[in-house]
């Protein structure tokens, strides 16, 4: 039983140093179409992302040095713990992770549980719904940029609200039977320094600073998975994959070109959001809704930018898996409702 135990345990210590072997070893084999995929992210970075959000993260990051979203906060108080089982500060959470993004709600909910000032339980809870895709990303990039239509992007935005409101009531019975407490004098307070014409100089440089790099980190997971998801292809794997996905997508009566656009979403939205919006196809309402199914899934990418930024505290990274799952898929019922049922939104082609 020891002898098993041991080979099991050798096993795990080479997994992870045999697949980026694999992963170096495949950069020099497919080192043409990998230099090709690193430039059409690094393009798909700068002309997508770069001008849609970061003007957003500076904004965000000026009004962190205001009492804005304190007040704000406070105000909606009354309605987290009733409908999502958490205290008043976890509105600051949501707030802030509808606005800036990923991965800002699971920042918040990790530096409430370091500093006590919610439960593990309820840290756990606001990181299954809070961290979202940001309302500029969705219409910005998203409608915009790629759909061409800024109706789709609010289209994508209203759902995806919905759906994380709706996961966020559910998960309210996480762990219901464990909840432990913290006292009620924790609040949560604003740290920074408040902007004022004295400051503003410094402030304003140290928002620009912080927002490069948020930019650059997020445009590094997407230049690393244009790359990954570039090798599937020439190694053929995301083929033998796509195969197998076209016998569930003929049973939901989806075309088999969007098995690849989906598999790419999973590893890298914005990679897979991209191929997804440029498939054509007369009955516009099947892009729509994978990509509505895409963002509240998020990938596997920003799951790696999650797991990073709890990795120092003791919340599990189950709530938020769990969530992802639950809020791509109400995020697609919800897109299919509003799809047949309001002729605003009827985007099909004739």
């Amino acid at each position: 039983m020891r002898k098993n135990y041991f080979y099991i345990f050798k096993l795990k210590q080479i997994i992870l140093p045999s697949i980026l072997i694999l992963f170096t070893s495949c950069l020099v084999i497919f080192s043409n179409t990998n230099l090709s995929a690193a430039k059409n992210g690094l393009i798909l970075w700068a002309n997508s992302i770069v001008p849609s959000l970061f003007p957003f993260f500076v904004a965000t990051e000026l009004l962190s040095h205001t009492n804005f979203t304190y007040y704000l906060g406070k105000i909606l108080n009354k309605f987290m713990k009733p409908i999502f089982n958490v205290r008043g500060e976890g509105s600051f959470a949501l707030i802030m992770g509808i606005i800036s993004g990923y991965p800002i709600g699971a920042k918040i909910a990790a530096n409430f549980r370091k500093n006590n000032i919610c439960s593990k339980e309820e840290c756990e809870r606001l990181l299954s719904f809070t961290n979202n895709s940001g309302p500029l990303f969705i219409i910005g990039t998203v409608g915009i940029s790629m759909f061409g239509n800024s109706t789709i992007g609010f289209l994508l935005l209203i759902t995806h609200l919905l759906a994380s409101f709706t996961v966020g009531i559910i998960f309210r019975f996480w762990k219901y039977q464990k909840d432990s407490h913290i006292q009620e004098n924790h609040t949560w307070s604003n740290t920074n320094d408040n902007i004022s014409l004295s400051n503003l100089g410094g402030i304003i440089g140290n928002s620009i600073s912080s927002s490069i790099n948020t930019i650059l980190l997020i445009g590094g997971f997407v230049v690393l998975f244009s790359v990954i998801i570039s090798i599937m292809q020439a190694s053929q794997l995301l083929q033998i994959l796509s195969n197998s996905l076209q016998h569930i997508f003929n049973l939901l009566h989806i075309p088999s070109t969007f098995c690849t656009g989906f598999i790419s979403g999973i590893l890298e939205l914005t990679n897979g959001l991209n191929i997804i919006c440029n498939i054509p196809e007369k009955n516009l309402s099947i892009n729509i809704m994978i990509a509505s199914f895409l963002l509240g899934l998020g990938g596997i990418s920003i799951l790696l930018q999650v797991w990073s930024t709890i990795a120092k505290t003791d919340l599990s990274i189950k709530p938020y898996i769990l969530g992802k799952l639950l809020h791509a898929c109400f995020s697609a019922l919800y897109t299919f409702i509003l799809l047949n049922n309001f002729v605003i939104f009827n985007f099909n082609i004739i």
